[in-house]
């Protein structure tokens, strides 16, 4: 049991969950998109979300700014979170334009929001869930995309929120954060997307 739930924290881990809602995305949409640039916005999206953070992590500690991954104080977690804002801000300017595909920039958008209120949160030494705040995003992602496609999605959405139930009991075993960084983490992961749903549902 221990070992599963620490491996939930890896195979959840905030780098994979874009990805894994573009790749949502483009499985869901009704609209025809060439398989050229479902392909080519992947392994873009790939490089730049999973790939580029991970050299970066290396690289900073390679320069003693992180210990580990998991970012485990809130000084660590300052540079990481101020680097993925520039990359964010890479993507929403090269990759996902409003003009191409404007479902997925706001999604960008709301992820970029989360990122900021995190970076925020860890400048005033608040420890907010990174994990919490990319399994809430993605479920609210999904949830509209079901609402904007017309499409029964309910599986999906009841795996997902087992998933946020398992994300939450991992991170509480492993004592990575406390019951209100959960909370706080899901509130900032999940209110972005509900609010720019105004602007693209």
């Amino acid at each position: 049991m221990n070992r599963l739930l620490k491996s939930i924290s890896y195979v959840f881990h905030p780098l994979i969950m874009p990805i894994v809602g573009v790749m949502f995305y483009f499985s869901k949409s009704p609209r025809y998109i060439p398989i050229e640039i479902i392909q080519a916005k992947l392994i873009s999206l790939s490089i730049l979300t999973i790939v580029l953070p991970i050299l970066l992590f290396f690289l900073l500690r390679t320069l003693g700014k992180v210990n580990t991954i998991n970012l485990e104080t809130t000084s660590e977690r300052i540079v990481p979170l101020l680097l993925n804002c520039i990359v964010l801000l890479i993507i929403l300017k090269r990759i996902v334009t409003p003009t191409q595909v404007i479902e997925l920039y706001y999604f960008f958008v709301g992820i970029l929001i989360s990122t900021l209120t995190c970076l925020l949160l860890a400048i005033a030494k608040f420890k907010a869930s990174i994990h919490m705040i990319s399994v809430a995003g993605v479920f609210m992602f999904f949830l509209a995309l079901s609402i904007h496609f017309s499409i029964n999605i309910n599986g999906t959405l009841a795996l997902m929120t087992i998933i946020i139930g398992a994300v939450a009991t991992s991170r509480l075993h492993m004592k990575a954060h406390s019951p209100v960084e959960l909370i706080i983490g899901f509130s900032i992961g999940f209110l972005p997307q509900l609010i720019l749903v105004n602007y693209w549902l």
